[in-house]
């Protein structure tokens, strides 16, 4: 499980991916509030939420009142993009696969978003 890293000091900051299905939803909900409970003895916080995408109805509100509900954030909404299979069948990330590509933007602002988080 995620405890054990969080006890031994070998993380700082964690981020949840989750996407707005429910039992995803239900599954970040249950992670964070184990991140909440180690986090005054492990030095860690919870960073915030990110969304992978998988275009269900209300899937954004959904994400952002979980954030909302855990007093965090959502860090970012990863829009699907068939481009990341293209590039996994490939055996290659989506910077490498389509550098210029509007998906590698995305994961160029998540990048950006969390080194800028405090």
């Amino acid at each position: 499980g995620f405890a054990m890293p969080i006890r031994e000091g070998k993380a700082q900051e964690i981020y949840i991916v989750m996407s707005g299905e429910m039992m995803a939803l239900y599954a970040a909900n249950n992670i964070a509030k184990g991140i909440l409970k180690y986090a005054h003895s492990g030095g860690v916080r919870l960073g915030g939420l990110i969304c992978n995408e998988r275009q269900t109805d209300r899937e954004l509100d959904l994400a952002e009142a979980l954030a909302s509900r855990l007093n965090s954030k959502l860090i970012h909404f990863v829009p699907r993009d068939n481009i990341v299979q293209h590039a996994e069948l490939r055996k290659m990330s989506v910077i490498q696969y389509a550098p210029d590509s509007k998906q590698a933007g995305e994961y160029r602002a998540l990048a950006e978003k969390i080194h800028g988080n405090s």
